[in-house]
């Protein structure tokens, strides 16, 4: 049986490659909100749907039922999808968006290859966003996994081996490496204390960084104001304790120097400060 259906050919040429795929990390729901962006700004028709019978767990990813009076009138299944589509400057754009598979992930890495391929993908970017030891005063900095060093130090990356726990878009990557398509994984680093908060300034930065690195054009005005509304009831609640002022201005110390460095620092002894400040924060909003 085949993962996927291809439902039409569209016209597209030298596209990016733009995936979001919801059950990995994503602190502060910065790619989900700034993928959400990209499908208003950008009118897309679905191109191909996959097999989410044979590749999710329905009991981990239930389906949605609508009750009226009493009557079951129907389910809404989730949906992975590729679709198409052109910014506002006319380039062609992909997007695969929906929940990442529980199952088969090597045959969806083929198949999503497969499809890019056939369409002549230029570049594949990923959205994401993790919790970093950052304080939220700052301008939301991104980080970079790609299958080439030229491409991770044209985002930012963070020195070192870390051996951490892999979503789908990794093992994308690494397909999409074999096959010789560049990929990049864009990832917003978000105040640890933030993370379980929507966080628009992570989602505007991915957008903006997606704008530089490949040229897609989305208009993020919206997103930045949200960013600052934000940062400012984010400043209201760390006011009314000086301590935890001492402690945002030690993660800002931090990331200064780290910025006149010209990169990232190795991850410091900040998450034990940024944890206390994210119990403080929850149990302000709790």
């Amino acid at each position: 049986m085949a993962i996927y259906e291809l439902h039409t050919r569209p016209d597209v040429a030298d596209p990016v490659l733009v995936m979001s795929l919801d059950g990995w990390v994503d602190a502060g729901l910065g790619a989900a909100t700034a993928a959400a962006a990209l499908l208003t700004a950008v009118e897309t028709e679905v191109v191909a749907t996959f097999d989410v019978d044979g590749l999710l767990d329905h009991r981990a990813r239930r389906p949605v039922v609508r009750i009226v009076d009493g009557v079951n009138t129907g389910l809404t299944w989730p949906e992975l999808q590729l679709r198409a589509g052109r910014d506002a400057a006319g380039r062609s754009l992909l997007l695969l968006v929906g929940p990442e598979p529980d199952h088969q992930w090597r045959a969806f890495c083929d198949a999503t290859v497969g499809l890019a391929r056939d369409f002549g993908t230029r570049l594949v970017a990923g959205l994401g966003a993790f919790p970093a030891p950052v304080p939220h005063t700052r301008p939301c900095r991104l980080a970079a996994t790609a299958t080439s060093a030229e491409l991770a130090a044209a985002v930012g990356f963070v020195p070192g081996t870390l051996d951490v726990p892999g979503g789908v878009q990794a093992a994308l990557e690494q397909a999409f490496a074999a096959a010789g398509i560049p990929a990049v994984g864009l990832w917003a680093r978000v105040p640890h204390y933030v993370a379980a908060m929507p966080y628009p300034e992570a989602s505007a930065a991915l957008l903006d960084g997606l704008a530089k690195l490949a040229g897609v054009q989305v208009d993020t005005a919206d997103l930045h104001r949200a960013g600052e509304d934000t940062r400012r009831r984010i400043d209201e609640l760390v006011a009314n304790n000086p301590e935890h002022l001492q402690l945002v201005s030690q993660l800002e110390s931090q990331l200064d120097a780290e910025v006149q460095q010209g990169g990232f620092g190795p991850l410091p002894s900040g998450d034990e400060i940024a944890a206390e400040l994210e119990r403080y924060l929850r149990g302000q909003s709790g």
